[in-house]
């Protein structure tokens, strides 16, 4: 994991999330990509291999910035990183690669789709790909809009594409296995020809799949066909569009699941950017995962609604057609909702147009417009179920209340059953509110199929809010006296004299400081960092081993304080203004010192004991000349 952590430079990975700048020597900084600011408060420091916001508290390593901005798990971002660097992994027993893949094959697939991905895109703008350019067109797509989101064309001969990564030196078995060919009688042939191809990609933008329209009558084959299973792609675990959508998903803790790729393109040049879509399925368990992780859900069951339509667990909502099947899909979320506790919405528009028609007929604000609207899907399920009867007559209304009673008993969140049992008896218009709670009291919870699903399963670990240390106000001159130096004994120990290791116990007055300077002290001080800096060439090694022996909640003060710009960074001043600091913080110790024997000598009865209070009169005398000779000295 060091290697991974030295190789990879975390102002190069940062930087394609975050457009960075200077922010003095060896610091630089930006708008963090956690959190919506207009100024930036995120700092990253190459040389200790960490960075903070000192807006949102967010802060790491390049493995945690990788893990939050993608929500990647531990094993999956150490894996990207050294994919980036050219890192051969080795993995210990009981540690493996992902199923079905051997340990550096996944980069030759990438790579093979990576080429595969800029030739179809160079062959859009070929004139054997005008069906397709008039195809985008029809749907108020241009030529920008099809670059934004990687549309290509696969031509139509049989082996185009395998000629050309044949040429790039890619094996027939590497390309069978990443299901860029297929295998028939006659031998192997491109799986895509003469369709528009939709490269889909993985949270880290690496293209792991397509999915392809036919375009050409002579096509027999299926209307939409995707990537097969192979050790990259399992559409169960892909949604398109993720790797656009993640950054304001994270902001906004919202998704918008949509049914096709030309939808997800609408609703992000309409401004709806956290739009995306399965790729083949449904939207399904390994799916909420994904959006979990980027929204920050606990999952805990239910979510709580705020007043201004958000909800603390983040919001997914669906867009179904208006039609059967539309209801039907939106029946089947119905049970994938128990499983996460994002507040679930359905947005249907009423005409029955998909958000790429509703695009074209009625404008950017008709779509947004339509995720505005969004109705609870609780609600939608219920009163679709509710349609089928004719709720005028007194059968009808019975009719009615025993098929939604099972379903307000299926919701899992107890808190809102209560709440859907008294809607319920306004939607049937049945007064007698106690009959109706006693018929979904008694009612079965709808045995709809993920009903019954657990909440999570067990590989997947809870997510656990970071604690944090409570650090003194800035405004208090002596606690930052205190911060200051544990800054430069973090980030640039060469320069801090071998005194500091003197330093008691008791020398930071505040706990939060005091906690930052026992993890240096248990890490070996002065004497390990020097070492450390000479043989990792910068601080990234010694800043960690304080974080290794630092308790939990100070880990993310240590990053705060390795990361925090200096007061003065310019190298010819660097130096001295280190010192200072570090000599600041002795004096300060000194008076605290001094202060205490004046306090013990005015209690002592001179008289009683002389002994005793010449003993701490000539104490009191000889720390005022350590603290006189020091401030000469400086």
């Amino acid at each position: 994991m060091e290697a991974v952590r030295e190789r990879a430079h975390i102002e190069e990975i940062v930087g394609q999330h975050v457009t960075l700048r200077s922010a003095g020597v060896g610091s630089m900084k930006g708008l963090c990509p956690f959190h919506d600011e207009r100024s930036p408060s995120f700092h990253v420091r190459p040389q200790v291999g960490r960075y903070h916001c000192f807006g949102c508290g967010e802060g790491g390593d390049v493995i945690d910035f990788v893990q939050k901005v993608d929500g990647l798990g531990f094993s999956e971002a150490v894996e990207y990183l050294a994919g980036k660097v050219g890192l051969q992994l080795r993995y210990e027993e009981g540690g493996a690669p992902r199923p079905g893949e051997e340990p550096g094959k996944r980069r030759r697939l990438i790579e093979a789709h990576k080429v595969a991905e800029e030739f179809y895109r160079e062959q859009l703008s070929t004139p054997a790909a005008a069906a397709g350019r008039q195809f985008l067109a029809e749907r108020g797509f241009d030529r920008t809009a099809a670059a934004d989101f990687g549309v290509g064309f696969a031509p139509q001969g049989w082996d185009s594409l395998m000629r050309h990564l044949r040429g790039r030196g890619f094996t027939e078995a590497e390309l069978t296995l990443s299901g860029l060919v297929s295998q028939g009688q006659r031998g192997v042939y491109d799986r895509f020809r003469g369709r528009l191809v939709w490269p889909i990609r993985e949270l880290t933008g690496e293209t792991v799949g397509f999915g392809a329209r036919h375009l050409f009558e002579e096509d027999q084959g299926p209307k939409y066909l995707n990537t097969p299973e192979t050790p990259l792609y399992k559409k169960s675990h892909v949604l398109y569009g993720i790797d656009l959508a993640k950054r304001d998903l994270q902001r906004d803790k919202r998704v918008v699941v949509v049914e096709g790729y030309t939808d997800v393109m609408a609703m992000h040049l309409s401004g709806v950017g956290t739009a995306v879509a399965t790729c083949g399925t449904a939207f399904g368990s390994d799916h909420a995962r994904i959006v979990r992780r980027l929204i920050g859900d606990s999952g805990s069951s239910g979510g709580v609604q705020l007043a201004s339509g958000a909800s603390v667990g983040g919001e997914i909502i669906f867009t179904f057609d208006g039609d059967a099947a539309g209801q039907k899909a939106a029946l089947r979320a119905f049970g994938e909702d128990q499983s996460f506790s994002a507040q679930t919405f359905v947005a249907v528009e009423k005409s029955g147009m998909d958000p790429c028609e509703l695009r074209q007929a009625k404008g950017p604000d008709a779509v947004r417009a339509l995720v505005a609207g969004r109705t609870p899907l609780y609600e939608f399920v219920i009163r679709s179920t509710l349609a089928s009867y004719d709720l005028r007559t007194a059968e009808g209304r019975i009719g009615a209340l025993r098929a939604a009673a099972p379903i307000v008993a299926g919701i899992r969140d107890a808190a809102l059953r209560p709440e859907y049992t008294r809607l319920l008896s306004g939607w049937l218009g049945i007064d007698d509110q106690d009959s109706v709670r006693r018929a979904v009291q008694g009612a079965s919870p709808s045995s709809r199929p993920a009903t019954t699903r657990t909440e999570r399963p067990s590989s997947e670990p809870v997510p656990v809010p970071v604690a944090r240390m409570p650090v003194p106000d800035r405004r208090d001159p002596v606690a930052q006296i205190e911060r200051t130096a544990l800054e430069v004994v973090l980030q640039r120990p060469d320069l801090v004299a071998a005194d500091f290791d003197e330093l008691p116990s008791d020398a930071f007055g505040a706990p939060a400081y005091r906690a930052v300077h026992e993890a240096i002290r248990a890490a070996g001080g002065l004497t390990v960092a020097r070492p450390l800096l000479q043989s990792s060439g910068g601080s990234t090694g010694w800043v960690g081993a304080v974080i290794e022996q630092a308790a939990g909640p100070v880990r993310a003060l240590v990053t705060e304080l390795a990361v925090a710009p200096l007061p003065e960074d310019r190298p010819e001043s660097l130096e001295g203004y280190v010192k200072g600091v570090v000599l600041r913080l002795v004096e300060i110790g000194f008076t605290r010192h001094i202060a205490d024997l004046r306090g013990r000598l005015q209690r002592m009865d001179a008289e009683a004991d002389p002994t005793a209070y010449q003993a701490a009169f000539a104490e009191l005398v000889e720390v005022e000349g350590r603290r006189r000779n020091l401030r000469e000295s400086a």
